[in-house]
């Protein structure tokens, strides 16, 4: 061969390009008779055996209260979740906020870039693994050799130029699968992380709209106690007349005085907290907290209760949270691994070949006997690695083995957060009721018992224990209102958002395309 090269340079390149396309073609035919993917096949695990969340049955409704956010919601079990599930609340200025978030927020950035990462990663090793490697290289040295090299050590020697110019292909066949597993792995981290972004999607949203709620209660609680301060401060001053009238003792006023002062050291705390509260949902939608002036307000009576709640059948709920889904992922590149573990274990095949030419000008580059060429084949069984591949064989299924079992601690505590949401909102509603009466009480106490006080037919202890008693359910009512926004909120971050119900263009937009 190598002379019918030099006797026919202009066809050498032909030739040695139809011998590299040959060996490929060889390989491919072996690859594709011999070929096997070694190590186990992923399954996905089965849903839970169960059709309920909750040892006790829920009720068809919960209970409604005569307040603003005590109407009864009900139950409804195979329900979907809407994509953008916030908007169950009717909140304009909650919907634009959240816009606004999935806009600009540096997480939301953070796991985007994390999923195109993972995805060009999967590139990366589909032309590694999949395709020959062809490179160009080119060359020139100075070089000067003794004859003693040559055993001939009287000999001066020559000093002179070499030019290379060649191109190697290498092609490693991936007769065990290992190549493709590995890819396999690295498309699972793809999944991991597309699941990850919808997990910080998810997280945000319902961060955001916990905090707007958050917000609206603490204004009502800053505005309820204000109202309070109010009413306490005109009490003063009747119980300051009454002491110039001789009605009352200096004791009764210094008591309404303590009354009102302990009231007034409660706003600092809800004033502090709303700004704080402010300032988290700056952060949350990509904002300084300096600049969260520039937000809406949020209150209670801006928002409405869904009247029915969504409750997803077990056998769905592994398929639609996001951090389920996240783990299954893991699960499935550990299975992968296992797979690469395996296949280390037997022979390697590596296809190679090169054509060139050398010569000591440049000029003389691929002219007449200036040609240079191999084809190559290699063989790497493992012998004895002193139970390396073995022992790494066995961590890969241990690893595989801790996926598995954290896959299902995922799923155990994603059904117990149902559970603990649905038995808390059957709970807050009832709470609301009994909150709502006993604000009606407490305020029906202190209107008897401040007419009672005026006219001397009770002591000034039983006002003081009315205004308490009425500042306290105030308070409580309000906290009570906001419970069931919040966790009428956590029930669809429970249930897993509704993120398979968005449109093409609005997925496409949030993950990217592939």
């Amino acid at each position: 061969m190598p002379d019918m090269i030099e006797r026919y340079p202009a066809h050498a390149n032909a030739i040695h390009l139809s011998l590299l396309k040959s060996a490929a073609a060889a390989g491919l035919i072996i690859l594709a008779v011999t070929a096997c993917t070694v190590g186990p096949d992923f399954h996905r695990p089965e849903a839970p055996n169960t059709g309920v969340y909750t040892a006790k049955a829920l009720p068809d409704k919960t209970a409604a209260a005569p307040v603003a956010g005590g109407d009864a919601q009900s139950f409804v079990f195979g329900q979907d979740i809407p994509a953008l599930w916030w908007v169950v609340f009717h909140s304009d200025a909650l919907d634009q906020l959240i816009r606004q978030a999935l806009a600009d927020s540096p997480t939301l950035a953070a796991a985007q870039a994390a999923l195109r990462e993972a995805r060009q990663n999967v590139r990366a090793e589909i032309g590694a693994a999949f395709f020959p490697a062809i490179d160009a290289n080119a060359s020139a040295e100075r070089e000067k050799f003794s004859g003693a090299a040559f055993g001939q050590p009287t000999s001066k020697g020559s000093t002179f130029n070499l030019y290379n110019a060649s191109v190697n292909v290498s092609y490693a066949l991936d007769i065990f699968g290992g190549a493709r597993r590995e890819v396999e792995a690295l498309r699972s981290q793809v999944d991991y992380q597309r699941f990850q972004l919808e997990g910080a999607y998810l997280t945000l949203t319902s961060n955001i709209v916990t905090a707007a709620i958050k917000e609206a209660s603490l204004r009502a609680q800053i505005l309820t106690t204000q109202e309070v301060l109010k009413v306490e401060g005109e009490q003063l001053d009747l119980v300051e007349r009454q002491l110039h009238l001789g009605g009352v003792s200096r004791s009764d006023v210094l008591a309404q005085q303590t009354q009102l002062a302990q009231t007034r050291a409660t706003l600092p705390p809800l004033e502090k907290e709303l700004q704080q509260t402010r300032h988290q949902l700056a952060v949350l939608v990509g904002k300084l907290p300096g600049e969260g002036a520039t937000l809406p307000e949020f209150d209670l009576d801006g928002m409405k209760l869904p009247p029915e709640l969504p409750v997803t059948l077990p056998s769905s709920l592994v398929r639609q949270r996001p951090d389920i889904q996240a783990s299954e992922a893991l699960l499935h590149a550990a299975s992968a691994q296992v797979g690469v573990a395996t296949a280390n274990l037997y022979p390697q095949i590596t296809l190679s070949g090169s054509y060139g030419s050398e010569a000591t000008k440049v000029g003389d580059l691929f002219q007449n006997g200036s040609s240079v060429w191999s084809l190559a084949a290699g063989l790497l069984q493992p012998v004895f690695h002193g139970g390396e591949l073995t022992a790494r064989r066995s961590a890969a299924v241990a690893a595989y083995d801790q996926a598995a079992a954290q896959y299902r601690e995922t799923v155990l505590q994603a059904f117990q957060n149902v559970a603990d949401v649905l038995r808390a909102l059957d709970a807050d509603a009832t709470a609301l009721k009994a909150q709502a009466e006993a604000e009606a009480a407490a305020r029906d106490t202190l209107g008897l018992t401040q007419k009672q006080f005026e006219f001397g037919a009770v002591s000034y202890l039983s006002l003081l224990n009315a205004q308490r008693q009425y500042q306290q359910t105030k308070i409580a009512l309000v906290q009570a209102q906001a419970s069931r926004f919040s966790d009428t909120a956590a029930l669809f971050q429970a249930l897993g958002g509704g993120w398979w119900n968005r449109s093409q263009s609005d997925t496409a937009e949030i993950i990217g395309k592939d």
